[in-house]
């Protein structure tokens, strides 16, 4: 397994080559660079006897048949866009996995066919709108998302079709009926089981997330001729407000809150900010404890602008509920784990996955690998072979388990 890791490595950092800003790994939903990638990965799909195919939103799908016809189907999935100037394993480890296992059986049919996928679309960095792929997949994608418009005005509709793709054969991208769980394999993205010197964790709940835009609108004003007292500076209510959101996290346990991105205007050094529009995101394996304090920064929004006469604006972008593993699929990867020699050790994921949406229409398991450093989102990503060929063995023993059960 150690050769077969050593190649699921390559692989990656040769994709990682495919990107929309030479020498950074950025690739956005249907970006050109998606058609390299697609081209790479179903040659090596086709060599190994799949069914080659890509859906209405640009997922790549190639299925391995069974034994027999109408067999029931395993999907093993994760996406294949990435976060801007990213590492070269975030999501795409989990689809070059998935190939790498087929490539492992040396032609060997079995009693449940295999569906690897790779989605289109996961972060949600063009259309801040997260996991257009596999809500396809899951038949939860509504089609008033596809007039949603990135910063060039170019809607989601006009992507897929810039792609060579219709959008009007979106209900043929969902799961086929046979379909009997979804497995997906990811780096942690965070430093626990480097922590605990584990090569894998066994992923039981993904936590929900709220992510929010909030403006605060002010006055701009010369920076040298107007009184402190006289202000209506968005900047400034912005800035006490981040270090509210920061408070807010740390007094709650488990719960993480990040405002990373702003838009400031007029943006000059010399001028009072008359506009600041924000970036909030909130998440918490348990949807109430979420809620409870999404609507608590909501309510110190408003309070910091009454205090300061400024206006204040709150749209909510997403509430994706957080979810559970599927206990039986589960327990059969955890004995899988087991049967591979490793530690089982169960986790919360606070980051969001295509599993977990996928678990709205079937059951659901996810593998973690480690992430040395507990790097992820940032060029010095990386993963070790050995946890790769553990993997790839958790994941054979996995699929016999399923099949056997069938």
């Amino acid at each position: 397994m150690e050769q077969c890791a050593q190649q699921v490595i390559a692989l990656c950092r040769k994709l990682a080559g495919f990107t929309e800003e030479p020498g950074h790994i950025t690739r956005t939903f249907l970006s050109p660079p998606m058609h390299q990638v697609h081209a790479e990965l179903r040659a090596r799909m086709k060599a190994l006897g799949m069914a080659v195919s890509i859906d209405a939103v640009g997922n790549l799908r190639g299925y391995y048949p069974a034994k027999s016809n109408m067999a029931p189907r395993l999907v093993i999935g994760s996406h294949l866009d990435t976060v801007p100037r990213a590492g070269a394993f975030d999501g795409v480890l989990g689809v070059v996995i998935g190939i790498a296992l087929v490539e492992a059986l040396q032609g060997r049919r079995l009693s449940l066919g295999l569906e690897i996928v790779g989605f289109s679309e996961e972060e949600g960095v063009r259309f801040a709108f997260p996991f257009i792929g596999s809500r396809a997949l899951a038949g939860t994608l509504d089609t008033s998302v596809l007039q949603r418009r990135d910063t060039d005005g170019r809607s989601i509709a006009d992507a897929i079709h810039a792609f060579g793709l219709d959008s009007a054969h979106l209900p043929g991208a969902k799961l086929a009926e046979e379909t009997v769980g979804y497995l997906e394999f990811h780096i942690e993205q965070g430093p626990v089981l480097e922590s605990l010197d584990y090569p894998l964790g066994i992923v039981e709940h993904i936590a929900g997330q709220s992510r929010a835009a909030i403006r605060f609108t002010g006055k701009a004003g010369h920076a040298g001729t107007t009184p402190m007292d006289q202000r209506h500076d968005a900047l400034a209510a912005a800035a006490q407000w981040i270090a509210l959101v920061e408070g807010e996290a740390g007094r709650i346990p488990g719960l993480v809150a990040t405002v990373g991105r702003l838009e400031i205007e007029p943006n000059a050094s010399n001028v009072i900010a008359g506009s600041v529009r924000a970036s909030l995101d909130v998440r918490h394996a348990q949807d109430r404890v979420r809620h409870q304090a999404v609507d608590r920064l909501f309510h110190i929004v408003k309070q910091l602008a009454s205090d300061r006469g400024l206006g204040a604006e709150w749209t909510e972008h997403l509430d994706q509920p957080a979810v559970v593993m599927n206990p039986g699929m589960t327990k059969k990867l955890s004995n899988a784990v087991r049967m591979a020699g490793h530690p089982v050790h169960s986790m919360v994921s606070g980051a969001g996955h295509d599993a977990m949406i996928l678990a709205e229409r079937v059951p659901a398991a996810m593998l973690f690998l480690r992430s040395p450093g507990g790097i992820s989102h940032h060029p010095d990503e990386a993963v070790l072979a050995t946890d790769i060929a553990a993997a790839l063995t958790v994941g054979l023993n996995f699929i016999h388990s399923i099949g056997e059960t069938l």
